[in-house]
């Protein structure tokens, strides 16, 4: 079984790049929207890129971290192919794209997402460097009916951070949702901004650059996923609705 932590954004100008079906690209202005600051159980842990301690051996406290950029670039069709074809082997012609975008800031793995689809509608998250592709589940296919939240509305898929140069971390994950969520945005710790997310064809990715302390001091906040409904209001918030399901068949 796997447990896949996400998250979503309140969005108040995303544009959001299609072709052919495919988002490609979204940039959006953030939000600033009232959230709860408690973490719930099952929420995403940021892991700590060092810890810094004064002269008198007093642990130093981590400087703040801050969401520096959350825009995307398109993915052209042809590294596509490539980043679906490297990531899931002679599976690959039975998925197409539906989102596909380079993140704001690299890591040494990572500098962007293909999210795609087969026609059995089940999902594939593989990320990219250049036009390589791989997934960080085995297999690479995610089942959708582990909808979490009130209604079951949300599924998450991979989540995670690494280090993206000094002072620098990338922030990526994706998901899928129901026809009763609109909106999809993010929240980052205890920062109420949320960021809209990318979505099309029933997925959505998040991404961001994060600013951490050149010394290793900081490290990045963990990404928390928000749902609207099409009269903007909040039906899913990871922070406080439950996001872990004990098995496939739940609900």
């Amino acid at each position: 079984m796997r447990i896949r932590p996400i998250m979503l954004i309140t969005a108040t100008a995303a544009a959001i790049a299609t072709a052919g079906g495919m988002a490609t690209a979204a940039t959006g202005t953030s939000t600033p929207t009232p959230t709860a600051h408690g973490k719930p159980s099952g929420a995403p842990t940021a892991t700590p890129h060092g810890a810094g301690s004064s002269a008198t051996g007093v642990t130093a406290t981590p400087a703040a971290s801050t969401v520096t950029s959350t825009t995307t670039a398109p993915i052209d069709a042809g590294a596509v192919a490539e980043i679906l074809a490297s990531c899931l082997g002679s599976e690959a012609s039975q998925y197409h794209a539906v989102i596909a975008v380079r993140a704001p800031v690299a890591s040494s793995t990572t500098d962007g997402v293909v999210i795609a689809v087969n026609s059995a509608n089940q999902y594939v998250q593989c990320e990219s460097k250049g036009h390589k592709g791989n997934s960080r589940s085995v297999p690479p296919t995610f089942i959708n009916d582990r909808l979490w939240g009130t209604g079951h509305l949300i599924e998450y898929f991979d989540s995670f951070s690494a280090p993206a140069g000094a002072g620098q971390s990338l922030s990526l994950g994706a998901g899928h949702y129901t026809p009763d969520v609109a909106k999809v945005t993010i929240s980052y710790g205890d920062d109420p901004t949320q960021y809209p997310a990318v979505m099309a064809g029933g997925a959505f990715v998040h991404t961001a650059a994060i600013s951490t302390s050149p010394n290793g001091n900081s490290f990045p906040p963990a990404p928390y996923v928000h749902a609207y409904d099409a009269d903007g209001k909040e039906i899913y918030n990871q922070k406080t609705q439950p996001t872990v399901k004990g098995t496939v068949g739940d609900g």
